[in-house]
């Protein structure tokens, strides 16, 4: 009864804690952050100097007394400490107001990491302030956050592909049939874009450039138009800066490595998912969330490499966020009854 009490008065919040962003939403208000997963450092003290949107814009501008710092690796904690402090910060912006009582917190985590790494996500939000922590599959929150009838007894699939691990999951009866996790993502898109033009160009470019540069002209299949892009950075040779014009066609020839990776664990949980819930996924097919959802063409290359149906998410980069949000909705009504049982909780989220 304490708890629910304590509830009434904190605002409790679902983190979509990603390796390029973090979304945070809170029970009753949707999505109400959204800031990118980066810290800024003074590097003799470690003391907080910027976090989320300011501290990636010095990304690459800083002197050397400051270092900007993105403390997740495809999908996991790299940095305690600082992600502990990112968290705190993320805590703090979404109480506006003063208050001393402490939030429950739904977080999401890639279901292939350790219980180590569980331990390290859960421990990081306790200390940053959370009254109580439970985390949750992000493949799961991802295909309830996308409106995916996971309680059915029918598959459904879903491929969420963030900024630094891309998970692909067969549902069926509230839980993961078949689920996959990659190291492979929007990182690495950025990665093989600035590869690409240091090999080709002999150009040398930021991570803020080539992430314009995916989103520009990116794309994964072939355009009815193609396009062009001026892009600047500093010439390999000279140490100059210089300008190259660049197409769609070079950018999609620089991605396909990564892609390819991302569509072969996409058929290997194929191969994996039983017959009965193959055969459902033939009409059902795929969805397909996350930032990387977004890049050009991929729905119809991922459709194209596996024959079956496949759509992007209404509103992909929320997906995430909005389903630890409804596991916080369940949650609540749950500890309204009592104390809270998670395989309690799991049917009950199953049944809504």
């Amino acid at each position: 009864m304490l708890d629910y009490i304590f509830g009434m008065f904190s605002n409790d919040m679902g983190i979509d804690l990603g390796t390029a962003n973090t979304l945070v939403c809170v029970k009753g208000k949707d999505i109400v952050l959204r800031e990118p997963s980066v810290v800024a450092l003074d590097k003799e003290t470690k003391r907080v100097l910027a976090v989320g949107a300011e501290a990636k814009r010095m990304l690459g501008r800083t002197p050397e007394s400051i270092i900007t710092v993105r403390p997740l690796k495809n999908g996991v904690i790299a940095d305690f400490y600082v992600t502990q402090e990112m968290i705190k910060f993320f805590i703090r912006k979404v109480h506006a107001r003063s208050s001393l009582l402490r939030p429950r917190i739904v977080i999401s985590v890639p279901s292939g990491i350790t219980e180590v790494e569980r331990r390290a996500v859960q421990e990081s939000a306790e200390q940053a302030g959370a009254r109580e922590v439970f985390l949750i599959d992000e493949a799961m929150a991802s295909a309830i956050g996308a409106g995916l009838p996971v309680s059915e007894p029918h598959a459904s699939m879903i491929v969420d592909i963030g900024g630094g691990a891309t998970e692909a999951a067969v549902i069926s009866l509230g839980g993961m049939v078949v689920s996959k996790c990659i190291g492979i993502a929007g990182d690495e898109f950025d990665e093989a874009i600035q590869q690409f033009l240091r090999r080709k160009h002999n150009l040398i470019i930021g991570e803020a450039t080539a992430e314009e540069i995916k989103l520009r002209i990116g794309s994964v299949y072939p355009l009815k138009e193609e396009m062009t892009m001026e892009v600047k950075g500093r010439d390999q040779a000279t140490g100059l800066p210089r300008t190259v014009l660049i197409s769609s066609e070079e950018v999609r020839g620089a991605l396909k490595e990564p892609v390819n990776l991302i569509i072969d664990m996409i058929k290997d949980a194929l191969e994996e998912t039983p017959a009965e819930l193959s055969a459902d996924l033939v009409d059902r097919g795929i969805i397909v969330a996350g930032g990387g959802a977004l890049l050009r063409g991929l729905p119809d290359l991922i459709r194209q490499e596996t024959e079956l149906p496949v759509q992007r998410a209404e509103d992909p980069l929320t997906c995430v966020a909005r389903g630890t949000g409804r596991y916080l909705e369940v949650l609540d009504e749950m500890q309204r009854n009592g104390r809270v049982n998670l395989s309690k909780l799991r049917r009950s989220l199953n049944q809504t």
